[in-house]
Order: structure tokens, then C-alpha cells, then sequence
């Protein structure tokens, strides 16, 4: 006898292998995953009986490519966020052989870890936009000046931009130190904001080690500012969990950052690991752009962090990568109204027209997403 299903995470995997040696790998993943010894040599029953792994499924994809199901108990997780990616593909990832493709976890999983604290209503919320994609860019290039940074995103903010964030690149560097770099684009955008009328909102990178990560949100709380972004594969899976649970008021996008360094499918990583993280939003690459990531993986991705799921908010998808003004129409036909569009270089292309090309794009997924919605309802 088992531990019911209810007390199993299901695990996929992708092992590229021969047909004739699929079944002995699959069981390989298992105990590997769970008891990593010989199973002849565990004398424990309830061990036996609850703990190992389970093979679930092995399906041939063709070409050497095979898919393996694991059934993994939640038990071994400790429902710590660095355990559960320990006991779901820890070990498996040195194999060159293995991806992580999908994990279904038991509603247990989804309280203990809760998702996103606003997720897309929250981020609407925040600017008061409930009826188009939200919009936003990215503070560049690396080696500006605190100034330098600050006067662009007033030129950001002049242009009506929903949200502005820091490039992932910028941290503390010395021409642009976190604790006088935030408080002066903060002042800049809450100025710009007060011209407008419309509440521009500007994210910080946080980047250091915990103790640095929870000053530097303490920083951005006392400058009014209610929004971070986080590097889920640079600070640490733990990390970011905690700094979720410690900062319920903040909202956290995750920036994709090193996500390709592991064997891991982007839907799953982005769309279902970071949202149980708490990613309110989270950043990928998307097709079409500097980055190869198929479309229909983008696509996947955004179901994944926006699909009803156990209770948990949904995330909203932010396409990024090289996205420019012409492609709003593709971006929006693609993930519907909720997204935020992300243009960085495409509109800093306009320089000193950086404003003027600011309030086009804002104006122009306006008129699209109202020409959409009058669509729909004519239809």
C-alpha cells in the first residue's frame, strides 16, 4: 500500500534514453527523488509504503524522447520552498539526460506556499487600469548615473507609463548605489505622476543577500513605493519566498534572469513555480524577440500564470525581450487583456522623444484594446 494521490506531487519529466532502458531509468527518478539508496536496503515499512517515489507513466514522444511520471511525497518537501525543488529535481539535474518539464501539486502545497499576495487585480488596482493591458519599460543602460536614471524615468512617467522598473542589471553599483538611486527615480516619478494624474509606478531591483534584500525593501516601502522585482534563480527560491511572506503589502515581479542555466520548461518554472512562489507578475522572453522561446511555450506560459489553480491568485504574464511598438497588436492578440506589455530599448530609441513615444504606445494599446472589446461585444 501507498500514500494516497492526494499526498503526491506528480512530477514530469522529459529523459532522452533507449525504449529498452526507460523502465529502469524511470525507476531510477523515483527512488533517486526520495530515498536516493538502494530500496532493497530500507527495512522501514512506512518508509517503503510512504516515502519512495513512484514511476506513474512512462510515454514514448518519439526520437529517444521519452516522458516520465513520478509520484513524490509531500511529506519529503518540509513545504519549504528550497526542499520542494530539492526533492523534485535536486540530484535528477546533474543528469544531462533529464528536463523537468511539470509538477501537479496537492491543494496542501498551494496553502503552504499561497501564491501571489495581488496578483493581476492587485497590479490593476495599483494604477487604476481595469479595462486594457498594462504597459511598462525598463530603466537602461547599465552605467547611467543616479541622474541620469532618474531623468528617464521621468520621461517614462511624463509619458503616461503604467509601471517603470529597473533593468535587472542595475543593483549598487557605484555609479548608481540602491539607497540614493531609488529614493531620487522615486521623487522623479511621483513628480511626473503629479503632472499627469496618472499613478506611474516604479520597481526597484533588489539584488544582495537577505539582510541586504530586506533593507533595500525597506528603502522602497519608506520612499512609498509598493512594488519589487526579484531574481528567482540569483536570490534563491527560499529567499524569495520569505521576502514574499515577510512584505505582504509589496508586489513582486520576477525577472527571468539565469532561468535558462537549468533543464527546466519555462511554463512550468515561470507560470507555475514562481506563481506559487508569489510572483504577482512575471517577466520571460518572448518569441519573437532576442530570445528563442517558441510561441507556443510563451503562450502555455501565460495560461500557466493566469489559469484558475487551487484558490491561488493568478500572475500576470509580462512578455519582454526585444518587444517593440509593433508588435502590440501581436502581443495582445496573443495574451488578451491581461498582460503588461514590456518595451524597453524599442522606446528609448526615441531619446529625447522618449516621452512623446511613451504616451504612442500607451495611446496605442488603448485604441486596441478598445477596438478588441468592441469586437467582442458586436460578436
Amino acid at each position: 500500500m501507498t500514500a494516497s494521490p492526494s499526498d503526491r506531487i506528480v512530477v514530469t519529466y522529459h529523459v532522452t534514453g533507449e525504449a529498452s532502458s526507460i523502465d529502469a531509468r524511470a525507476k531510477g527518478i523515483a527512488v533517486e527523488q526520495s530515498v536516493e539508496m538502494p530500496v532493497e536496503a530500507i527495512t522501514d515499512e512506512r518508509v517503503m509504503r510512504e516515502i519512495v517515489g513512484e514511476v506513474r507513466g512512462v510515454r514514448d514522444l518519439g526520437e529517444g524522447l521519452f516522458e516520465v511520471t513520478v509520484g513524490l511525497a509531500v511529506e519529503t518537501t518540509g513545504l519549504e520552498a528550497g526542499q520542494l525543488v530539492n526533492m523534485i529535481y535536486g540530484n535528477t539535474s546533474i543528469n544531462p539526460d533529464t528536463a523537468l518539464m511539470d509538477a501537479a501539486f496537492p491543494q496542501e502545497v498551494l496553502d503552504a506556499f499561497g501564491g501571489p499576495r495581488h496578483g493581476i487585480e492587485g497590479l490593476r488596482a495599483r494604477v487604476g487600469v481595469t479595462d486594457r493591458p498594462l504597459t511598462c519599460s525598463a530603466l537602461k543602460p547599465q552605467g547611467l548615473p543616479v541622474t541620469g536614471l532618474a531623468d528617464l524615468a521621468a520621461r517614462f512617467a511624463r509619458g503616461g507609463l503604467d509601471y517603470i522598473k529597473d533593468d535587472h542589471g542595475i543593483a549598487n553599483q557605484g555609479y548608481s548605489p540602491y539607497a540614493e538611486r531609488v529614493p531620487a527615480i522615486a521623487a522623479a516619478v511621483r513628480q511626473a505622476s503629479a503632472e499627469t494624474g496618472h499613478p506611474t509606478r516604479y520597481i526597484p531591483s533588489l539584488t544582495g543577500n537577505l539582510d541586504e534584500l530586506r533593507d533595500r525593501i525597506r528603502i522602497a516601502r519608506n520612499e512609498g513605493l509598493d512594488a519589487v522585482m526579484i531574481q528567482p534563480m540569483i536570490a534563491g527560491f527560499p529567499t524569495m519566498h520569505t521576502l514574499v511572506r515577510e512584505n505582504p503589502d509589496m508586489a513582486f515581479f520576477s525577472h527571468p534572469t539565469m532561468t535558462g542555466a537549468q533543464r527546466v520548461g519555462a511554463p512550468f518554472l515561470h507560470g507555475t513555480l514562481f506563481r506559487l512562489l508569489g510572483a504577482d507578475a512575471v517577466i520571460y522572453t518572448n518569441h519573437g524577440g532576442r530570445f528563442p522561446l517558441p510561441k507556443e511555450t510563451c503562450l502555455e506560459l501565460g495560461r500557466r500564470a493566469t489559469r484558475a489553480w487551487g484558490g491561488l491568485k493568478p500572475a500576470m504574464p509580462v512578455p519582454a525581450g526585444g518587444m517593440t511598438l509593433d508588435r502590440v497588436p501581436e502581443m495582445i492578440d496573443c495574451y488578451g487583456k491581461d498582460v503588461m506589455l514590456l518595451i524597453g530599448g524599442g522606446l528609448l530609441l526615441a531619446r529625447e522623444r522618449l516621452a512623446d513615444e511613451t504616451r504612442v504606445f500607451q495611446d496605442h494599446v488603448a485604441r486596441l484594446a478598445g477596438e478588441i472589446s468592441a469586437r467582442n461585444v458586436a460578436e
